[in-house]
Order: C-alpha cells, then sequence, then structure tokens
C-alpha cells in the first residue's frame, strides 16, 4: 500500500501534516513564549503535560497498570480505552466477523486480518506487518534491542509480552486450563496445543510405539526415548540431555542460579516444579 503524501509542513521546523488545517494549530506553538522542548528530539510542545507524555514514550515509563489483568500503559488515554475492554464498552462491530471492538483503532487493527493488508514494512527485510508494534518488535531482531528486563533474573526479552509470560515461571501461575482434563499451562498456546490431544486433531504419531504428539517438535524429542540421542552436552561436566530444557536445569547445579523465588516467604529453587510443591508448605499452614 503506497504511503499518504503529507503535503502540508510546518515553515520552521519542517514537519508534515496531512491536512493543511493542522498547519494553524501546530504554529500557536512557536506564538507561546514559554513553550517546553523535548530534550530527546528537540520536538516543541506548547504545554506541559504534552511534553510530559512525550517524555514518557522515551523512557518507556509505564505508570498506568490495570489491576484487573496487569497490563501497563504509558498514556491515560490508551489505559482507560484498556479499561472498557473488561467493563464490557465494546461499540465498534467488524462487518466480515460480527466481532465487537470498544474504539475504532482497534477495529481497523482487526479488520487487516481480513484485507490481508500489511502497511508496515522493515526498511532491513523488506518483511511487511500489519500492525506498527508487530514491526517494532521485528525490528529488534536485527538491532538485538531487548528493552523489556525481568526484575528477579535479569533476562531480557525484546517485546513486553514475552516478559509476561516469562515472569509466570518465577511465579508457578498457569492461567490456561484444559476444560477436559484440567491440567493448565502459562501460555494460550501450550494449551491450544495440548488440546490436540483429546481432540485428535493434526496429531504426529511415534512409529515405534504409536504415542501422539499435538506438535512436531514434541515427536522429534520422544523419538530419542527410543534411539537414546542426546544431542545437549554439558560443558561443565559432560553430562547429556535429550532436550535443551533439562540440559537449562542442569546448568543451574553449576551456576548456583535459581530463578524460582517463593513469593511468600522467599525460598528460591532450581526448578518450577520444587517451587510448586513448596508452595503446599503455606497453603496447609493457612487451612
Amino acid at each position: 500500500m503506497p504511503a499518504i503524501q503529507k503535503e502540508y509542513a510546518c515553515s520552521r521546523y519542517g514537519i508534515h501534516f496531512k491536512y493543511d488545517s493542522m498547519v494553524p494549530i501546530h504554529n500557536n506553538i512557536h506564538l507561546v513564549r514559554n513553550s517546553c522542548e523535548c530534550i530527546k528530539n528537540k520536538k516543541p510542545f506548547c504545554h506541559h503535560s504534552c511534553l510530559k507524555q512525550q517524555q514518557q514514550i522515551h523512557t518507556e515509563d509505564k505508570q498506568h497498570e490495570c489491576n484487573q489483568c496487569g497490563k501497563a500503559f504509558k498514556r491515560i488515554s490508551n489505559f482507560i480505552l484498556h479499561k472498557k475492554s473488561h467493563m464490557g464498552e465494546k461499540r465498534y462491530d467488524c462487518k466480515e466477523c460480527r466481532k465487537v471492538f470498544n474504539d475504532s483503532s482497534t477495529l481497523r487493527r482487526h479488520e487487516r486480518t481480513h484485507t490481508g493488508e500489511k502497511p508496515y514494512k522493515c526498511n532491513q527485510c523488506g518483511k511487511a506487518f500489519s500492525q506498527k508494534t508487530t514491526l517494532k518488535a521485528h525490528e529488534r531482531t536485527h538491532t538485538g534491542e531487548k528493552p523489556y528486563k525481568c526484575n528477579q533474573c535479569g533476562k531480557c526479552f525484546g517485546t513486553s509480552s514475552y516478559l509476561i509470560v516469562h515472569k509466570r515461571i518465577h511465579s508457578g501461575e498457569k492461567l490456561y486450563d484444559c476444560s477436559d482434563c484440567g491440567k493448565a499451562f502459562n501460555t494460550s498456546s501450550h494449551l491450544k496445543a495440548h488440546k490436540k490431544i483429546h481432540t485428535g486433531e493434526n496429531l504426529f504419531y511415534c512409529s515405534d510405539c504409536g504415542r501422539a504428539f499435538s506438535g512436531l517438535s514434541s515427536l522429534r524429542m520422544h523419538i530419542r526415548t527410543h534411539t537414546g540421542e542426546k544431542p545437549y552436552e554439558c560443558t561443565e561436566c559432560k553430562r547429556a540431555f535429550r532436550v535443551s530444557s533439562s540440559l537449562r536445569r542442569h546448568v543451574r547445579i553449576h551456576t548456583g542460579e535459581k530463578p524460582y523465588e517463593c513469593i511468600q516467604c522467599g525460598k528460591a529453587f532450581i526448578q518450577s516444579s520444587s517451587l510448586t510443591i513448596h508452595k503446599r508448605i503455606h497453603k496447609g499452614r493457612e487451612t
């Protein structure tokens, strides 16, 4: 999709606008004597409140946190829109699938899933995306930037959503329960893959024992139980493992790392399963 040509520009700063009516509104900034200027990009603002909003963008300061789901926002306006999603205030419906949204911008983003429109293109590899935020996250795969840091173990991530999922490792929180067997998972994608076992949808079967798996990677790991293959080796003691996650857990024995901490007593563990077992001690004391 070709970019919209912005013909109207500020004569002082060269800032472009889509509509000519926006230019005189912008010029009011130059008429205000005590205008504020952002120290990062030198962009001028006529109100301190506007400058503060801009500075929050640079500092990644997300002050407004939802007490229902934990999602955080830089701007109060986005926070208010988000709160409506919990309150059921939805007014904008998609003509294709009748799904309803609480603001027009979210509806427009959703409509791209039907049209296939991807207006945001990476200038390094040419890959296109339907959302600007997805493009920004993708660009970090080129730059290596990981701005979201876990305050418990120091691990960094390229997106806030990856950090949120990672934090559940420390807390042991598993939000997604299987309605068929009750097994719980910390991500919706893991639950979705698990449910295939119950439905029989797109399962992968082991040719040696007939066992079924919801993903090809799970089948490959299982096949190693028959072949005896252990491709993941510890550099400290040369012990080998079938899966990389087992190696990561083992390495903590050498490093002393204990990333799973009990929020009630502060005791830390090498494995999340050990933390889960430990938590039962506190539950027993409460009853």
